[in-house]
């Protein structure tokens, strides 16, 4: 539970099983949202079971198993593979339902990695987080049954709201972003991995024809010294110093979107859903992002944002001067068009009811309550 898609998705599902009157126990190694879980009104068992040793499947089976008899369990969901290698072994063993979450674009490059992705279409339903990921899953794993159920991921109304985000809450981080006062902001958040296209961007800087604006990378180094020094190199050698912020993770991400003229997703592979494009949306700002992946589910291009190809920094820079230069009144319409189509189509509650409409159909099939 150290933050994150998947963890945020558990965290959202966990409170609307205890408001529906189930109960959410959640097995994890542990982490900082830890706490939010309880607060969602769930139980957390600690154990030892996101190691991929093979050799250690055995044993966390036998863990899950001992904790959702303890528990009485009915339903297992598991959302990534090394824990889902043992939880359906547990699941089996106690005759009770096994759902899966297909979150990922998982690399299945050799037979050995698409066995080990296959745990996750070993459900009795699997779960897929966009069409994208569907069509992914029946393709690449030849999954042509009906098991598998697209449910996008949601964005919170309550949380991702613009009207909710105070003046105090966006003068703190723009004094912690060091922002000055008057210069558009042109932000990139996400980890700080390569395929998350910082630097892409980083190279669309110099082609755009506007000079004034700040752009604010977010996302965490630790890790990523390496790569966060590359991206620093091609600052220094294009003379963007002025220009650029690097920042570490921000809890505050509705209060940084705001901050934000235009929201950047430049992923070089594939979005499984793409959360920053549907939020960016969701708080009414432009976004420029990748034309691949489940972005393109969530992007409608000349009404809520911009698409470009993944690794174009030429088309980039220019959609990112035109998101720029919108006047207030199309700011204002954008911002409508985009928060009404991800309210519409990827809500938080939509999201959860589906995923809880998903657990009474393999309950009922499997004749428990």
């Amino acid at each position: 539970m150290n933050g994150g898609g998947v963890e945020r998705g558990v965290i959202d599902v966990a409170a609307a099983l205890t408001a529906a009157g189930w109960r959410a126990i959640v097995a994890s190694s542990g982490g900082p949202l830890v706490r939010e879980l309880l607060r969602a009104g769930a139980i957390h068992v600690q154990l030892p079971i996101e190691a991929r040793n093979p050799f250690l499947f055995a044993r966390n089976s036998r863990l899950i198993g001992a904790a959702a008899r303890e528990h009485n369990v009915s339903l297992i969901h598991a959302r990534s593979r090394a824990p889902a290698w043992a939880a359906r072994a547990a699941a089996r063993r106690l005759d009770i339902p096994f759902v899966t979450t297909f979150h990922g674009y998982y690399s299945h490059s050799n037979p050995a990695k698409r066995f080990y992705n296959s745990i996750m279409i070993k459900g009795d339903r699997v779960i897929a987080i966009s069409q994208f990921i569907a069509k992914h899953i029946r393709t690449v794993y030849r999954v042509n049954d009906d098991r598998v159920v697209t449910i996008p991921r949601g964005v919170d109304p309550v949380v991702f709201d613009p009207s909710a985000v105070s003046p105090h809450r966006l003068a703190r981080l723009s004094k912690a972003w060091r922002l000055p006062d008057g210069l558009p902001v042109i932000m990139l958040p996400g980890r700080l991995a390569r395929w998350k296209g910082q630097r892409v961007l980083l190279e669309a800087l110099p082609r755009m024809k506007r000079r004034e604006f700040v752009c604010v990378i977010v996302g965490g180094r630790k890790g990523h010294d390496r790569y966060r020094a590359e991206l620093e190199d091609i600052v220094a050698k294009r003379n963007l110093e002025s220009l650029v912020r690097f920042v570490d993770h921000e809890s505050d991400m509705p209060a940084a979107y705001m901050l934000a003229d235009v929201v950047v997703s430049a992923s070089t592979e594939p979005e499984a859903f793409g959360r920053v494009s549907a939020e960016a949306q969701a708080m009414g700002r432009p976004v420029v992002a990748t034309s691949h992946g489940g972005t393109m589910e969530t992007v409608v291009p000349g009404e809520t944002g911009w698409l470009v190809p993944p690794s174009d920094p030429d088309l980039l820079a220019m959609y990112l001067d035109q998101a720029l230069e919108l006047d207030i009144a199309a700011r204002e319409l954008l911002a409508r068009r985009a928060r009404t189509h991800i309210l519409r189509n990827f809500s938080l509650q939509g999201m959860c009811a589906s995923t809880l409409d998903v657990y009474r159909s393999v309950l009922n099939r499997h004749g428990t309550r």
